[in-house]
């Protein structure tokens, strides 16, 4: 609906944190391009205020508002409007880089297997050490882009990305690569949490949830090209060849960052506490039953979504005899149908539809879908092909495209007091969750397709009962129609 005309503080739904500001060699605030007119609201985004202990709540300081408020100069909006492609496309790229550490290496995993002479489960392990190394790195670079700002900590994380995926490419034994996967999350978690911090700063509500699947077009084709790339490296060279490539992708990104991605977090909005505020801060934030209710689902709708790349290769592959190439084009179809649900939820559905709406719809698909997966792989419907089960999957895969961007949105949304730490626990529990289940999914071996279908349901089921239980959207819509 369209914006009743008040104050920007009065839109925000908590207030932000407030510090003693400092100065910043690049402090310079980038002034988002979004807000310079009115915001929409979403008819179900939450009204709420920011949870006990926390900087944004009722006795906390006073402190800077946000940059960008309406009523900026015509030089101001038309500098923010040009930038706002150039800041689109960084954060795009920053987005890309899980599904480039992770989907270029898929089709190489039985080259893996056999190079270094190491059961299907442990190399499985170099995914599960990627995706750990993501977790626990968003919840120190959280934290300290809350307190240095964006850009430094950004910084810092792409070149000891790019230092060690260039090491994963020497690589002798599988030991070595598991322990530089795990320093290559690590790193690489610097721009999966900045990238959705940046978002917190220059955008609110509607915007917000819209910018997300933005974004997700944008890193979407990642995992399309990713495995292509991978598998045509795999023509030419080995799997170390496709190290070769992240290094220098890795060198790209590090400095178009450097060179085009501004600060957004100004210093007066900072905070200076230590590890101590840092950890009462992430505390208050699970202590909001909602904000917990869709990280945990989010989490487990991730859960869902990597369960499927870590066994899609063994499974298309090896128990349904597709060559890498055609691996690789049927993964980039799956990728497609997320883009373009994405899109769909992000030009159509947002605004129209209450978020809670889409989002619930979007996690009945997935459930469904997985029931028809594990129904297919346990033969029930008798011998299946490798059609009806790429086609289950491309549907699940669809459905991505609505539960991933709404459950960031909804959860942000609550969070402007601390977007960085609320970013770190998001991506966190994503990535930790999606470590637990990409082992369990190779658990009978690499002859059968049950266990990833098993392991999806179960998250996907899950989350449902997250979101029903936690988020409990129907008493916010109605606290919301009753006017409170």
């Amino acid at each position: 609906m369209p914006d009743s005309g008040g104050s920007r503080a009065q839109r925000e739904h908590i207030p932000t944190s407030g510090t003693r500001p400092g100065t910043d060699a690049d402090s310079t605030p980038f002034t988002p391009h979004g807000d310079a007119g009115a915001l929409s609201v979403d008819p179900g985004a939450p009204r709420v205020t920011a949870p006990a202990g926390l900087p944004g709540s009722a006795g906390a300081k006073g402190g800077a508002g946000r940059p960008g408020a309406p009523g900026l100069p015509a030089p101001e909006v038309k500098t923010a409007r040009r930038t706002g492609f150039l800041v689109t496309m960084v954060l795009g790229g920053l987005t890309a880089v899980p599904p480039l550490s992770m989907d270029m290496y898929l089709p190489a995993l039985p080259a893996v297997t056999d190079s270094l002479s190491a059961p299907a489960a442990t190399i499985q392990l170099t995914l599960t050490a990627c995706l750990a190394g993501m977790a626990l790195g968003q919840l120190v670079v959280g934290p300290m882009s809350d307190r240095w700002g964006r850009r430094r900590p950004l910084l810092l994380g792409m070149v000891v990305y790019v230092i060690a995926t260039a090491i994963c490419a020497l690589a002798p034994s599988v030991e070595l690569l598991i322990g530089f996967r795990l320093l290559q999350g690590l790193a690489g978690a610097a721009g999966i949490v900045i990238a959705r911090a940046v978002v917190r700063d220059l955008y609110d509500g509607v915007e917000m949830a819209r910018f997300f699947s933005t974004l997700m077009l944008i890193s979407g084709v990642a995992p399309i090209i990713a495995p292509l790339i991978g598998g045509q490296v795999m023509r030419f060279t080995d799997w170390r060849g496709i190290f070769v490539v992240l290094t220098g992708i890795g060198i790209v990104l590090t400095l178009v960052v450097w060179k085009w991605l501004k600060e957004t977090l100004p210093p007066g909005s900072r905070h200076t506490g230590g590890v101590g505020e840092a950890l009462r801060t992430m505390r208050g934030l699970l202590a909001d039953r909602v904000f917990t209710g869709y990280m945990v689902t989010g989490g487990l709708a991730f859960a869902v979504l990597f369960a499927y790349i870590a066994a899609s290769p063994f499974v298309v592959q090896e128990i349904y005899g597709a060559s890498p190439q055609t691996f690789s084009l049927l993964f980039g179809l799956n990728s497609i149908g997320l883009i373009a649900v994405g899109q769909i939820n992000g030009k159509v559905l947002v605004g129209r539809i209450s978020l809670d709406k889409v989002l619930g719809f979007g996690l009945a698909v997935i459930v469904l879908s997985a029931l028809a997966l594990l129904l297919m792989t346990t033969g029930v419907f008798g011998e299946v092909g490798l059609v009806p089960i790429a086609a289950g999957l491309f549907v699940l895969m669809s459905a991505m495209g609505v539960a991933m961007p709404n459950t960031n949105a909804q959860a942000l949304m609550r969070t402007k007091h601390a977007a960085g730490s609320a970013s770190a626990l998001l991506g966190t529990s994503s990535f930790l969750i999606g470590a637990i289940a990409s082992p369990l999914v190779g658990i009978a071996g690499e002859a059968t397709a049950v266990p990833m279908a098993v392991v999806q349901l179960v998250c996907a089921l899950g989350a449902v009962g997250c979101f029903l239980g936690l988020c409990r959207p129907w008493q916010r819509a109605g606290r919301e129609a009753g006017g409170l």
